[in-house]
């Protein structure tokens, strides 16, 4: 079947059997390498996505049911001009990637997150990650960068 999507602002389209999911689309159809498969289970966060404004692990969702939707990938997060956005560069200042593998879906959490609370406490930003994996980091950086990142003050943030 034909899947159309618009996709950071630009209307994609590709073929697609019914049971493909959205994170197999982006990636092997439309070339968006930057939603990564962790697990294909839903447990690790990697593949976040945002389909119609929501934050969605893009491996619980197939192609056909994005079809139409607006959909933002880490692939069109950076400012216009291709420099980081402030959740990027927060990670990028405060250290909160390492390998990167889970860093994409980490962003997009983190951009999620900042839509709807605009300066969330460090308990809140840890409860909104439960559903990222990182096996590298201990969170604390990454938690850090999204306080930066909200235009709070960075604490001692606990490791964990």
């Amino acid at each position: 079947m034909k899947i159309s999507m618009t996709v950071n602002g630009k209307t994609m389209s590709g073929e697609a059997e019914g049971r493909t999911l959205l994170s197999t689309f982006l990636r092997e159809e439309l070339g968006l390498t930057g939603t990564h498969i962790g697990c294909d289970t839903s447990q690790c966060g990697a593949c976040t996505v945002h389909v119609d404004g929501k934050q969605v692990k893009s491996c619980t969702m197939f192609a056909a049911e994005a079809d139409g939707a607006e959909v933002a990938t880490i692939e069109g997060q950076a400012n216009a001009d291709g420099t980081l956005n402030k959740v990027q560069q927060a990670f990028q200042d405060h250290h909160g990637l390492q390998c990167g593998f889970c860093t994409p879906g980490m962003v997009m959490a983190a951009v999620s997150l900042l839509e709807t609370n605009a300066k969330p406490s460090e308990a809140e930003i840890r409860e909104h990650l439960q559903g990222n994996i990182c096996r590298c980091t201990g969170y604390h950086n990454i938690v850090k960068a999204i306080m930066a990142a909200s235009g709070q003050e960075v604490p001692a943030v606990a490791a964990e």
